[in-house]
């Protein structure tokens, strides 16, 4: 599976170089979001950064270098603010735990929630959808290390799978949140629901 490093024609190195990319980033995140994958085009996108298609061509070879770099930039700003978040977490009692959890997800998926919606919808499409599934087994691997941390108190004895069931039980909540109702990822009353279903599912005696 290619990556965006692979496909870029060259890597930047001085700040203007640097800058220029980020804009053609910016640019394809803005088209992305108005248009959609199919009807965004190289050319609009470079016309929306203020650079020649030259340019944009010298970083990016075609429409999917361009969505994979910025599926990657997206996930790294996720992954950033999970890790982050997950350390902060361990010193909590599980309850509290797990709903710092839900809430850092919910926060994660609310980083430019429209550019999170074209990519769940549009990213299978192209190869940048492996370096989603990459970030999801990711989450998976820090949140089995903290069920292990716990685990006297844990219902599951399988945590490599209850880790699984966990985060993608959470992330179907939050991607069904993005696409029918992303005012409720700022909404107390999510978090809540959602702790009480993994409690329910984690602890033998739920509170």
């Amino acid at each position: 599976m290619s990556t965006a490093t692979d496909i870029v024609r060259k890597l930047p190195k001085q700040a203007r170089a640097q800058a220029t990319v980020e804009a053609i980033l910016t640019a394809t995140a803005e088209v992305l979001t108005e248009q959609g994958y199919e009807a965004a085009t190289t050319n609009a996108i470079a016309r929306r950064a203020g650079v020649s298609i030259g340019s944009l061509y010298q970083y990016f070879p075609h429409k999917e270098a361009l969505v994979m770099a910025l599926c990657d930039r997206h996930m790294q700003q996720m992954t950033a603010l999970i890790i982050g978040e997950v350390a902060a977490m361990r010193g909590l009692p599980l309850s509290d735990a797990v709903r710092a959890l839900i809430r850092t997800l919910l926060r994660a998926h609310n980083v430019e929630p429209k550019l999170h919606r074209v990519l769940i919808e549009q990213v299978p499409r192209v190869a940048g959808f492996e370096r989603i599934g990459q970030v999801d087994r990711m989450i998976v691997e820090l949140i089995r290390g903290e069920l292990e941390r716990r685990r006297e108190a844990l219902r599951p004895s399988n945590l490599e799978l209850a880790g699984f069931i966990l985060v993608h039980s959470v992330q179907a909540i939050t991607h069904a949140a993005i696409l029918d109702r992303p005012d409720a990822l700022r909404d107390e009353a999510l978090c809540e629901e959602t702790a009480a279903l993994v409690l329910r599912y984690l602890l033998t005696d739920p509170p």
